[in-house]
C-alpha cells in the first residue's frame, strides 16, 4: 500500500491471515472429533495438530462445542436470512421450503470455503451419536425454531404472543428438517445434492402427511397435494 512502511501489513492480510488460522484450527478439530471421538479430543491435540498455542485456540473459540457447532451455526444462519429474503408474498410453507431449498443450493460452495463438505456430513453423524452435543443441537433447533417463527410472524403480520400458527407451521417444517437430516447423515452419499434432493422429496409429502384421509387413493403429490396455508386461514 502505498506511503505504508516496508513490511508492514495491512488489515485486510491480517485478517486473511487470522481467518486461514481459524479454518485449519476447525478443520482439524472436527477430523479428531470425527474420527477419534469427541469427548478423547483435546483442546491441546488440536492447537498441536495446527502449531499453535492452547491459548490461540481459545482465541478463535470458546471452547471444543464452539468448534464442533461452526458450520452448523453457519448454516442455521443462512437459513434464517434466506427466510427473511423469500418474496413477501409467498406464504409461510412456500416461503419455509424455498429457503431451505436456496440456501442449500449456494451452501454447498459456502460449506467448501471453510470445511469439505464430507467432513461436514461426518460432523453431523458424530453430533447425532455423542449424547452430550445432541442435547445442545436439539437446544439449538429450538431456539432457531423460535428465531423462524418470529420471522414468519413478521411476515405475515401476526403477534406470536397470540397467534400460534407461525409456531405450528415453524414446527411442521422443523419436523421434516430433522428427519431429513438424519436420513442423510446415515446415508452414503455426502453431497448437497443428495440432502437437497431429500429434502425436497420429504417436503412433498409434508402435504398428503397432514391429510385428514390416508386411505385416499394418493394420486397426486408434491405441490398439488400440499395445502394452501394462505388459502386456508383467515388473517
Amino acid at each position: 500500500m502505498e506511503g505504508a512502511p516496508s513490511g508492514s501489513t495491512g488489515p485486510g492480510l491480517r485478517e486473511r491471515k487470522k481467518q486461514r488460522t481459524r479454518d485449519a484450527l476447525l478443520r482439524v478439530a472436527l477430523e479428531l472429533f470425527t474420527t477419534k471421538g469427541y469427548e478423547e479430543t483435546t483442546v491441546d491435540e488440536i492447537a498441536e495438530a495446527v502449531d499453535v498455542s492452547q491459548r490461540t485456540f481459545f482465541r478463535y473459540f470458546a471452547n471444543k462445542q464452539e468448534a464442533a457447532f461452526a458450520v452448523q451455526e453457519m448454516v442455521e444462519a443462512r437459513f434464517v436470512q434466506a427466510v427473511r429474503d423469500r418474496p413477501a408474498h409467498e406464504d409461510p410453507m412456500t416461503a419455509l421450503r424455498g429457503a431451505v431449498l436456496g440456501a442449500w443450493q449456494a451452501m454447498g460452495q459456502s460449506i467448501e470455503e471453510v470445511v469439505p463438505v464430507e467432513l461436514h456430513m461426518r460432523t453431523y453423524q458424530m453430533i447425532e451419536s455423542t449424547p452430550s452435543l445432541l442435547a445442545v443441537h436439539l437446544r439449538r433447533s429450538i431456539e432457531t425454531e423460535d428465531v423462524v417463527a418470529r420471522v414468519i410472524a413478521e411476515r405475515e403480520g401476526l403477534d406470536l404472543d397470540t397467534d400460534p400458527r407461525p409456531r405450528v407451521a415453524v414446527a411442521a417444517f422443523s419436523g421434516v428438517m430433522r428427519v431429513t437430516g438424519r436420513l442423510w447423515g446415515a446415508g452414503q452419499d455426502a453431497s448437497v445434492e443428495s440432502i437437497r434432493d431429500l429434502t425436497e422429496t420429504y417436503l412433498d409429502h409434508l402435504g398428503p402427511a397432514l391429510a385428514a384421509d390416508w386411505h385416499a387413493p394418493q394420486s397426486h403429490t408434491g405441490a398439488e397435494a400440499s395445502p394452501n396455508p394462505r388459502g386456508a386461514s383467515a388473517h
